[in-house]
């Protein structure tokens, strides 16, 4: 594996509430290789969006309580000040969040906004700025950048607006991006053509990325290594090869399931049972149990991640998740 940029050991996020706390995160550790791409892939309330703000500084409530360590190219930054953030924020670690609507400004242009970021972080003047922003703009492939520098966001499409995003972030050349459902409210054609942005983006200038989602279709398009987050948990890690073809967690094998397959005999579609557990009330042990069809009883007890390069979160012998795997494949 590359040298990690990004150490994740244990993290906790917890937020207390008036109907109790809430552990949003509870025990993530992962690392990110440089040059590297990591999915982070689960249902909605799984902690992946969560762990990434939680590690950026962007959890600020006074009933957040962040525990464990990340480490950025060696130096701890959880917990760290507003100030030290800042200069990392944007410049050496860039976002590009899940809805680019909302992500961006609306009273203010969008050149405007990419070139405040780069006057923020560099010596640049106002006007060498706005040619970095109208750069970035052709970079990401939207069309007649000289004039549409000088329009709002709400003059873009859906697609042209998560590009100008993706130029914001890039426009300082980040050694970590963090991509959080780049693609969730995009057409199947602009999602495809986004996932290839990122791709050549990376190729030329060797970032790391971080790539959020929900989609086990996108996971096995652009990941090297995957992590399998359930409840706040990491479920199972891997490379791509291991996660998609050698699953060893029930909740993987739904997640699989539930992608279409040209080769499948199958009429309907895989569906994992019953309902994600509520955050309040995550079961002690392994958090998957209720909606597991294989839990028996030693699942009362936690289970943690076990295993070399590919590691899981089940209790079940290894002989036996082969065998329970290959008879769903049936």
């Amino acid at each position: 594996m590359p040298e990690p940029i990004l150490e994740i050991e244990n993290l906790r996020v917890s937020f207390a509430t008036r109907s109790g706390t809430v552990r949003a995160v509870d025990g993530l550790t992962m690392s990110v290789g440089a040059g590297e791409t990591v999915g982070i892939v689960g249902e909605s309330g799984s902690g992946k969006s969560v762990s990434m703000y939680a590690i950026l500084g962007l959890l600020r409530e006074p009933n957040a309580v962040i525990e464990g360590s990340v480490k950025f190219r060696g130096q701890e930054i959880l917990g760290a000040s507003n100030e030290d953030l800042r200069k990392i924020r944007g410049k050496d670690i860039a976002m590009i969040f899940q809805d680019p609507m909302t992500a961006m400004t609306p009273v203010y242009t969008v050149g405007w906004q990419i070139a405040e970021q780069i006057r923020q972080h560099t010596s640049a003047t106002k006007k060498q700025a706005r040619e970095r922003a109208i750069e970035l703009l052709a970079e990401v492939s939207i069309p007649d950048p000289t004039r549409r520098v000088d329009q709002y966001p709400h003059e873009f499409s859906g697609g042209m607006r998560q590009r100008a995003v993706i130029a914001m972030a890039l426009s300082c050349e980040p050694s970590l991006l963090i991509a959080d459902e780049p693609t969730t409210a995009l057409d199947v054609t602009t999602q495809a053509q986004i996932l290839e942005l990122l791709n050549q983006l990376q190729e030329r200038r060797g970032s790391s990325i971080v790539m959020i989602t929900h989609d086990m279709g996108v996971i096995s398009e652009v990941a090297d290594r995957v992590v399998v987050m359930y409840a706040g948990r990491p479920a199972e890690l891997g490379s791509r090869h291991d996660i998609i073809r050698d699953p060893r967690h029930p909740y993987t094998w739904g997640l699989l399931g539930a992608v279409p397959r040209l080769d499948s005999r199958r009429a309907r579609l895989v569906t994992i049972p019953g309902a994600p557990v509520s955050p309040l009330d995550v079961p002690e042990g392994c958090a998957f149990a209720p909606r597991c069809e294989y839990r028996h009883a030693q699942c009362e007890q936690r289970p943690h991640l076990h295993g070399d390069d590919h590691q899981d979160a089940c209790w079940l012998e290894p002989t036996e998740k082969v065998r329970l795997r290959q008879r769903s494949d049936s």
